[in-house]
């Protein structure tokens, strides 16, 4: 009869090149405790895990699901052995592979600041061209700086359970990243109606014209699976900086680009012409209800 320690899914977390940002976002996982008493983390940055990373490094045992947490670095060193050769062992020999962050998932920041050397694990940048293509069936991407770890543990759980993950062609699970951050928005009626958010922080208003916000070109979840289940950076008055895609990080993070006041990029799978017109006609209406603040704090102090 076998224990139940054996019926638990091996999963070993190796880094790349990272900020941690992926590793401490998981642990506000609402219902860690409980997948953790599904899992056995071989080796975890952060988490009481079974191997230190020097005997991982070792490449003698194997894990069921390999996680990657920042960009792909052929000259980088754990424990004092090349990334690449670690990488490549365990990919070998695991069920899956998650790619955890958009450092890992496209290359992103660390991309960002070494073009030459630097990319995602299957994808770099929108190239399909990352080190492990061999392992293009077994690769999910959930790309998020951090990636919320609701969608971690989602990704997991399905793991666990037997089931089926649809992905989309960039390989992110469809459940979480079929909608686009701005599904969700409490802005959105802003939006329609073309009311601008002067500031940061501000309840009223839009951030897409002047705030540089990309919630309508983003695919995520991150209004409708809230971060610590209250909120999410358009709900606070921050725009979205789109980094779930493949292009991020952009300059002028807090800028929107536009032709005689006309944001340059439409929303997702809106005709541009189309787009325009309308964006030209609800700028010719006022509602004064959107116009006024949502609370009057100067008539009740």
């Amino acid at each position: 009869m076998h224990s139940k320690q054996e019926h638990k899914l091996k999963v070993f977390w190796l880094q790349g090149l990272t900020c941690n940002g992926n590793a401490h976002s998981f642990l506000n996982l609402d219902y860690l405790g409980e997948l953790l008493e599904k899992t056995e983390f071989l080796q975890h940055p952060l988490l009481p895990s079974k191997y230190a990373l020097s005997e991982m490094a070792e490449c003698k045992t194997g894990c069921d699901v390999l996680i990657f947490e920042g960009a792909y670095d052929p000259s980088l060193k754990r424990a004092g052995v090349f990334v690449d050769k670690i990488l490549r062992h365990y990919a070998k020999n695991a069920k899956y592979i998650i790619a955890v962050g958009t450092c890992a998932s496209f290359g992103g920041i660390f991309k960002a600041t070494s073009p030459q050397t630097n990319s995602g694990i299957l994808f770099n940048e929108a190239d399909k061209n990352g080190p492990l293509q061999e392992y293009n069936a077994k690769i999910i991407n959930l790309s998020g700086c951090p990636v919320h770890p609701e969608w971690l543990g989602f990704t997991l759980n399905m793991i666990i359970d037997r089931r089926k993950i649809v992905l989309d062609e960039e390989h992110r699970p469809q459940e979480l990243y079929s909608s686009l951050v701005h599904h969700g928005c409490t802005r959105n009626e802003y939006f329609e109606w073309k009311v601008d958010a002067n500031h940061f922080g501000e309840k009223e208003g839009c951030l897409f014209y002047k705030q540089g916000c990309r919630a309508p070109m983003t695919h995520g979840s991150c209004n409708t699976i809230l971060w610590n289940g209250v909120n999410s950076k358009t709900r606070s008055g921050t725009p979205c900086f789109g980094c779930t895609e493949s292009d991020f990080p952009r300059t002028n993070l807090f800028e929107t680009k536009t032709n005689m006041s006309i944001p340059a990029d439409a929303p997702v799978g809106v005709p541009k012409r189309a787009y325009l017109t309308v964006t030209g006609i609800a700028k010719t209406f006022h509602i004064k209800r959107l116009e006024e603040p949502l609370i009057d704090y100067k008539n009740n102090t």
